[in-house]
């Protein structure tokens, strides 16, 4: 890790193999990297996630047979990992948003 890179703080979910495939896992590692590093992604690999918050993005990682979603936030000292899913419908569950947003004011009360 460079000195300049951001680390990842995980506030839930995690990227193991399995669930996910080695592959799935290599690239969500790679995305990862990158943002440490101070890169914007963008579609198709990140979108934002308003209703989360301000800087949340979800990345997405497609398995063999699912897809995955990495809910995250990059703030200016660090990128906050808020969830990790496996993607089952269109739209991303209410509950999930609602629990993303908890654990980022709980880092922000935190901090």
């Amino acid at each position: 890790m460079n000195p300049t890179d951001k680390p990842l703080v995980w506030l839930g979910g995690e990227v193991k193999s399995p669930p996910l495939s080695k592959e799935a896992r290599l690239e969500a590692g790679y995305w990862l990297r990158m943002l440490q590093a101070g890169h914007a992604l963008s579609l198709p690999h990140s979108r934002p996630m308003p209703a989360i918050g301000a800087r949340c993005h979800e990345l997405r990682i497609t398995d063999r047979t699912s897809t995955w979603r990495v809910f995250y936030r990059v703030d200016s000292d660090a990128v906050l990992i808020l969830e990790v899913l496996q993607k089952k419908t269109q739209p991303t569950p209410k509950t999930t948003i609602a629990l993303c947003r908890q654990r980022a004011a709980a880092y922000d009360t935190d901090s």
